[in-house]
């Protein structure tokens, strides 16, 4: 992997997608873009309230301009200063259009996108996935490593798989991206209605795989309704994993990886989630 960007915002800047992209920037000796979305229409205040109904008189409302320059440049500097401790090759990107379109045209020219599943680019705050990560997720041109609010190291990656190809692509692109993660602890999880065998889908073809990408893979199969096991076994490992998801919100994709499932891993597990979806 050579090329990681990293999104945020000036205003309401991320600490923890700060550090796992210089965790992950440095494992793998990559180039670590911070993609500033300094959207024109983003305030640091709420323009409304401020404007209209308080009658902010003009003077002020530069005051508060200044401040948010203000803000947005010492966020790009504890990135930088960030980036030269850790003695990392990195660049800065201000883009000052809307947020999401910026973000999915950066997307097209990365390998990887690091970004907080908490992000708004706005005075909001949201339950996860907010509006600005449902929309990135659905149209985005790269895989997206997925933060939560607070940094964990990892310690064990947790494959979610159910047979279908949007499963293995991830798999397989989470193994090209990231191979100096692969010497962790690694389980492969399915799930299965209750009444079908204990054996993964394509039982002899996935260990087949597994062996040659993460020949130190263990195997659970549990059984019942994918969102409620899938949640209930993550938590049982713990916010030091890592997990590795399929598809987000395609017409013909599994059940297992629909978009109530991919919702609830961020809402329920608060974990770092790797995402990546053929099209």
């Amino acid at each position: 992997m050579e090329n990681i960007i990293c999104a945020f915002d000036g205003l309401r800047f991320s600490e923890s997608t700060k550090e796992y992209a210089i965790f992950l920037a440095k494992l793998h000796n990559a180039h670590l873009v911070g993609v500033f979305l300094d959207d024109f229409t983003r305030r640091g205040y709420k323009v409304y309230e401020t404007v209209v109904l308080k009658g902010t008189p003009i003077e002020q409302l530069k005051e508060l301009n200044e401040i948010d320059k203000e803000t947005r440049k010492l966020s790009v500097e504890k990135f930088e200063r960030a980036c030269q401790e850790a003695g990392l090759n990195y660049s800065v990107h201000r883009d000052p259009n809307f947020a999401i379109r910026e973000l999915l045209h950066e997307s097209v020219f990365a390998d990887l996108m690091v970004i907080n599943y908490h992000e708004t680019f706005s005075n909001r705050t949201e339950e996860p996935p907010t509006h600005i990560i449902d929309d990135l997720l659905s149209d985005v041109q790269c895989p997206v490593f997925l933060v939560p609010n607070k940094y964990n190291s990892i310690e064990k990656l947790l494959l979610l798989y159910d047979g279908k190809p949007s499963s293995v692509h991830a798999i397989k692109m989470f193994s090209y991206l990231l191979p100096n993660l692969k010497h962790l602890e690694t389980n492969v999880i399915s799930v299965k209605p209750p009444k079908e065998s204990h054996h993964m889908p394509d039982n002899r073809l996935v260990k087949e795989f597994m062996k040659r990408h993460f020949p130190k893979a263990d195997y659970t199969v549990l059984s019942g309704y994918p969102e409620e096991e899938i949640v209930q076994s993550l938590r049982i490992y713990g916010g030091n994993s890592l997990v590795v998801c399929g598809a987000y919100r395609r017409s013909a994709i599994s059940m297992f990886f629909n978009q109530s499932i991919a919702d609830t891993l961020m809402r329920e597990v608060k974990m770092p989630l790797f995402i990546a979806h053929n099209k």
